[in-house]
């Protein structure tokens, strides 16, 4: 982890600026820093770019079809699909306009399947999406090709982490914009025995980033004390003054087990995982955050030797270095 600060120019919002009718965007590969290796047969992840941006996408592909619980928090949530069950999520810059990165990779799950729509046919795809206009001067955004690209860049066993896919232009620590820091996207694996979990996430929060010293390793750096603050401190010292815009937050999450569980115990493990990743974001789920959790099952082994909120604890340590990963 850099101490360095990595602090995110607020943008200027200007009118006119380009957005993708107005260029020749060419999706491009969006590798981050490097990866995390994960072992779950059958789970594929692609990332794309758009460098005019810039913002991203990031594509956890599952061919086989896996069940689905969603976990949405935060006054600002922007999600499409929330399907019971899917053969991909999307993951998107862009803010609502982002969104249609997930139909793209609809489109082009349906060319695989060579165009069959029958019932037992159709490819399921839920997307969300953070706001990441906040610190880039553009009106481009992740479309329908960039959610091919990024399908069409999906491999197994490695997930991609740091400044790329959705977290191309995440930042976090937004008390003031002038003090926030570029985030990013980060993941981690465990394996328990048979169980296996990973859990990638895309910070681009209100809150900072927390280690478990409890220090604050991104987001809120006062540049004239050359330190970072808990919000805390801020909120305690401006209650009663006029408050700052905050703008462009939402923190986005996929837990991915191989674990079988029931339908409601896999919605309660996924917001386990979800409601602990407030110990690694402060604060969370504000008003103006959207953030959403995903938990998906491959449905391969039985849990054994301790119940799913077992299974929760161990996967929200998981999540919690999935969090620092983001910000390395």
């Amino acid at each position: 982890m850099t101490d360095e600060p990595r602090l995110a120019q607020p943008s200027a919002f200007a009118a006119g600026v380009p957005r993708n009718a107005d260029l020749p965007l060419t999706p491009q590969p969006s590798p981050g820093r490097g990866s995390v290796t994960f072992d779950l047969p059958g789970v594929h992840v692609g990332t794309a770019e758009y460098g005019e941006g810039p913002t991203g996408c990031t594509v956890i592909h599952v061919p086989a079809g896996a069940r689905t619980a969603v976990d949405a928090r935060g006054g600002a949530v922007g999600m499409s699909g929330g399907y019971d069950f899917n053969h991909a999520i999307c993951l998107a810059g862009g803010s609502v306009y982002g969104l249609a990165a997930a139909a793209g990779v609809s489109d082009e799950l349906l060319a695989r399947r060579d165009n069959r729509t029958r019932w037992d046919d159709l490819q399921l795809v839920s997307g969300a999406v953070i706001y990441d206009f906040s610190c880039r001067d553009s009106a481009v955004y992740p479309d329908a090709e960039l959610g091919r690209a990024a399908l069409r860049q999906a491999r197994e066993g490695r997930f991609p982490v740091g400044r790329c896919g959705a977290g191309r232009t995440a930042s976090a620590g937004k008390v003031e914009f002038g003090r926030a820091e570029f985030a990013g996207q980060g993941a981690a694996f465990g394996a328990f025995g048979e169980a296996k979990v990973l859990v990638a996430t895309v910070v681009n929060a209100v809150g900072t980033v927390v280690d478990r010293d409890g220090r604050i390793v991104r987001g809120n750096y006062h540049a004239d004390e050359g330190v970072r603050r808990h919000p805390r401190d801020d909120y305690a010292e401006t209650i009663g003054e006029p408050a700052p815009a905050v703008m462009g937050n939402t923190t986005l999450t996929v837990m991915v087990t191989n674990v079988r569980l029931a339908d409601v115990e896999l919605l309660q493990v996924g917001r386990q995982v979800h409601s602990s990743m407030h110990r690694g974001i402060q604060p969370f789920h504000t008003l103006t955050d959207g953030d959403v959790l995903f938990a998906m099952t491959t449905d391969e082994v039985d849990l054994a030797g301790v119940k799913p909120t077992g299974l929760g604890t161990l996967a929200s340590e998981v999540a919690w270095d999935a969090v620092l990963s983001a910000v390395e």
